[in-house]
C-alpha cells in the first residue's frame, strides 16, 4: 500500500506524514524543484529514508500537477490514498495566488489521482467552505453556504465542490477548523487566525499590570484545533473503512466566541483579560451606509491602518472577528469512537501555543535591534558634539558604521573628537557652526546637502541651561532670550533647513535632547531653561503630526540630570546622583533603533502622571526641593562657586529625586 501527498513538506502535511510513516507502504510527495531542502528537512524529521519517503517532482499550477511520464508510470495503480493537502491557508494572500493554488491545484490534483488510478482521494478543505453561514452547518452540508464574497472563502469552496462533482474516484472530505500548533510542543511554522492577535496580548501585557481589566469585543465564532489532533484524526478515519464520500468537520465540539479565546490566551500570557465584553451586535441598529462611510473616511481609515499596522493584524483578520457559523461534529465524533482521538480543550495547550510564538515567531525576534544595523552608512548629525552626551553618541554612533557628522562651536575640540574617532576605525566629519547664530545655522544646512546629499538623523543635543530662581533673574531677560536662541530657535532652524530634503525623500528622523523638567511640569530655578524645552517638544508633536505619512519621526528624549559640563558651576551636582554621558548616549542610540515619540526615565513619567492627577501635591514637592536647594554663587553673582557640604536633607532629597533638575 502506497501513498501520494501534496503539501507532504507543509504544516499540516508535515504532520500527517510523521503519522503516516508508522504505517506499511511507500510514501510519494510532491515536491517543487525549488523546494528540494524542505524535502531534506521531512526526511531528517521522519527519519525515514529516500526510499521510503519518495520525492515526486511536481507543480501544483501544472496539469496533473506536471508529474512526468516516466513517474507517473511509476505511481500508477500502486497509490491506494491520494491526500491532497496543498493549498494557500492565508487570509494575505491575493486573489489570483489562491485561485490557482485552491481551485486550480484541486482540479490538477484530481486529474493527477485518476491518472494513477489512485483508490481514494482525500482533501484537505476547510470550514471556510461554508463561508458566513449563519446558523449551525451540518457535515452533509454544502449548497447552503453563504457570504463567499471573500477570496480564501470562494476558493475553498470551489475547490471542494470540484471533488464533490468532478472526482471520479471514491474520496473524502476533511473540513479543519482554524488550525494552531501542537498542542503539546506548540510548534507551528506561519502566524494565522489567532496569532493575529499576540502582538496585541504581547504589548498590554507589557504596558499594563496582569490585574487591570480590560474593556474588549465578544466578537463571533472562533474554532480552534491543534495541529496535531487534525493529523491523527485524517490520519485514522481515511484508514477507516466504509467512509467514502463522507464530509468530517475536525473542529472543537464546544465552539468559543472571540472575546473569550483572547481571554484564554492572555492568561497564558500573564497579560490583562478582558473582563466586560461588548457585544458588536449592540451597534446593529447603525445602518451599515453609515458604518462603512465612517470607516471611509481618510484620517479614520489612517488611524485604523496604523492600529492594525502597529499590532501586525491584516484588515480581514478583523473583518472575519464576527464569523456566525457553528459546526456540527457528530459524523466525526461518531466515525472516531473508540479512537481515542478528541480534541483537547483550548485552555490546556493554550500556554504551549504561546511560548513558541513568543521563542519563535514573534515579529520582533526578526527585526535588526542592533545599532550596526540600524545607523550603518547612515548621515548621522550631532549638535553639541564636542563634549558630554553629544561626543559620547559620537563613538557609540561611528563605532557602529555611522557616517556622524560632529557639530559645536569649537573646531579644534571637535577635530580631537574626530582624530580619537578615527583612530577607533569609524567615519566622521566636523563643521563649525554656532547653532544660537541663524545665519550660522543656515550655512550648516547648505554645507550639509552639499557635501553629504542627505542627513538621515538630526540630533539637536546642543543647549544651555541657566539654574537661576526668578528672583533673581527680575533684571535678568536676556537668561530667556539666550536659551530660547540656542534651545528653540536654532535647533527649530536646522529642523526647518533639512526637512524639504527629508520630505522628498520621505525618510528621516530628528531626536531632540529635552529635560525631565518638560514632563515633571515644575522645574524651580530652571524656568528659562525647562521653558524653552517645552516650546521645542510642542514644535516636534506639531511637526509629527503634519510629517506623520511622509515617514519622519520626531523623537524627544525627557533627559535626567547627566553630568556634564553644563552642569558644572553647581558644584552640589557634586553629590548627587545624575546620568553619565554614556549612559544618555545609549539613550539616544535606542531613540535611532526603535524611533519613538518618547523617551523618558520611569521617575520622569510616574511625576508627569503625579502632576495630571495631584498637580498641587507636585507642586508643595518641588517647592520643598527649592527651598532645600539653594541658588548657586555664580547664579548669585559671587563669582567662583564654593565647594559646600551637602546636608543630608539634600542627599536624601536628591537620592529620591534621582535625575530631576534640583
Amino acid at each position: 500500500m502506497s501513498y501520494f501527498v501534496t503539501g507532504g513538506t507543509g504544516f499540516i502535511g508535515r504532520f500527517l506524514i510523521e503519522r503516516l510513516a508508522k504505517r506499511k507502504g511507500t510514501i510519494y510527495v510532491l515536491v517543487r524543484r525549488g523546494s528540494k531542502q524542505k524535502y531534506k528537512d521531512l526526511l531528517e524529521r521522519t527519519g525515514l529514508s529516500a526510499d521510503r519517503l519518495v520525492a515526486i517532482n511536481g507543480d501544483l499550477s501544472k496539469p496533473r500537477l506536471g508529474i512526468s511520464t516516466k513517474d507517473m508510470t511509476t505511481l500508477k495503480g500502486s497509490v491506494k490514498h491520494f491526500y491532497h493537502l496543498a493549498a494557500i491557508y492565508d487570509l494575505k494572500a491575493d486573489t489570483a495566488s489562491q485561485e490557482i493554488a485552491n481551485v486550480q491545484g484541486t482540479k490538477n490534483a484530481i486529474a493527477a489521482a485518476e491518472a494513477m488510478s489512485a483508490k481514494c482521494f482525500h482533501l484537505a478543505s476547510s470550514i471556510a467552505a461554508a463561508g458566513l453561514y449563519r446558523g449551525t452547518f451540518r457535515e452533509d452540508m454544502f449548497e447552503e453556504a453563504k457570504g463567499l464574497d471573500h477570496a480564501y472563502f470562494r476558493t475553498k469552496h470551489v475547490s471542494e465542490g470540484l471533488v464533490r462533482n468532478e472526482c471520479k474516484i471514491p474520496y473524502r472530505i476533511y473540513r479543519p477548523a482554524m488550525v494552531v500548533g501542537d498542542s503539546k510542543t506548540g510548534e507551528i511554522d506561519k502566524i494565522d487566525g489567532p496569532y493575529y492577535f499576540f502582538k496585541l496580548l504581547q504589548k498590554l501585557r507589557n504596558r499594563i499590570p496582569q490585574w487591570v481589566p480590560l474593556i474588549g469585543v465578544e466578537g463571533g465564532q472562533m474554532n480552534i484545533v491543534p495541529v496535531d489532533y487534525v493529523a491523527d484524526a485524517m490520519d485514522f478515519l481515511s484508514h477507516k473503512a466504509g467512509l467514502d464520500g463522507r464530509c468530517f468537520h475536525l473542529v472543537n465540539p464546544e465552539s468559543q466566541q472571540v472575546g473569550e479565546v483572547l481571554n484564554i490566551f492572555s492568561q497564558a500570557a500573564h497579560a490583562p483579560r478582558f473582563a466586560l465584553r461588548i457585544d458588536m451586535r449592540m451597534f446593529a441598529f447603525i445602518p451599515a451606509s453609515i458604518l462603512n462611510l465612517l470607516k471611509g473616511l481618510p484620517p479614520v481609515r489612517r488611524i485604523i491602518n496604523a492600529i492594525l499596522a502597529d499590532y501586525h493584524i491584516p484588515q480581514d483578520a478583523v473583518s472575519f472577528m464576527n464569523m456566525p457559523t457553528r459546526f456540527d461534529t457528530r459524523d466525526t465524533l461518531k466515525a472516531l469512537k473508540g479512537s481515542g482521538i478528541s480534541p483537547p480543550a483550548l485552555e490546556d495547550y493554550a500556554h504551549k501555543i504561546w511560548d513558541y510564538w513568543e521563542r519563535n515567531l514573534d515579529p520582533d525576534l526578526f527585526k535588526d535591534r542592533s545599532l550596526r544595523g540600524n545607523v550603518k552608512d547612515k548621515v548621522i548629525v550631532i549638535t553639541g558634539a564636542s563634549s558630554g552626551i553629544g561626543k559620547a553618541a559620537a563613538f557609540k554612533l561611528a563605532s557602529a558604521g555611522a557616517k556622524v557628522v560632529l557639530v559645536a562651536r569649537s573646531l579644534e575640540k571637535l577635530e580631537e573628537t574626530q582624530k580619537e574617532i578615527a583612530d577607533k576605525g569609524g567615519t566622521s566629519y566636523a563643521y563649525s557652526c554656532d547653532v544660537s547664530d541663524l545665519e550660522s545655522c543656515d550655512k550648516l544646512v547648505a554645507t550639509l546637502l552639499e557635501n553629504h546629499g542627505k542627513v538621515d538623523v538630526l540630533v539637536n543635543n546642543a543647549g544651555r541651561s541657566i539654574r537661576r530662581s526668578l528672583e533673581l533673574t527680575f533684571d535678568r531677560f536676556h537668561d530667556f532670550e539666550r536659551t530660547m536662541q540656542l534651545n528653540y530657535f536654532g535647533a527649530i532652524r536646522l529642523i526647518m533647513g533639512l526637512a524639504p530634503s527629508m520630505l522628498e525623500r520621505k525618510a528621516g528622523h530628528v531626536i531632540n535632547i529635552s529635560s525631565i523638567a518638560v514632563i515633571v511640569g515644575t522645574s524651580p530655578r530652571f524656568s528659562a531653561y525647562a521653558a524653552s524645552k517645552s516650546a521645542l517638544d510642542a514644535f516636534s508633536r506639531s511637526a509629527a503630526a503634519e510629517f506623520s505619512d511622509r515617514n519622519i519621526a520626531f523623537t524627544t528624549i525627557n533627559m535626567p540630570l547627566v553630568r556634564t559640563p553644563m552642569i558644572g558651576p553647581t558644584s552640589i551636582y557634586n553629590s548627587v546622583p545624575t546620568l553619565s554621558p554614556d549612559e544618555a548616549a545609549d539613550m539616544i542610540c535606542d531613540a535611532i533603533i526603535r524611533r519613538p515619540k518618547r523617551i523618558a526615565t520611569g521617575l520622569g513619567i510616574t511625576m508627569q502622571v503625579l502632576n495630571a492627577i495631584m498637580p498641587k501635591a507636585v507642586e508643595i514637592i518641588m517647592n520643598t526641593v527649592f527651598r532645600t536647594f539653594p541658588d548657586s554663587s555664580a547664579a548669585k553673582g559671587d563669582g567662583e562657586e564654593n565647594k559646600t557640604e551637602v546636608s543630608s536633607e539634600q542627599m536624601a532629597l536628591a537620592a529620591v529625586l534621582k535625575g530631576i533638575h534640583v
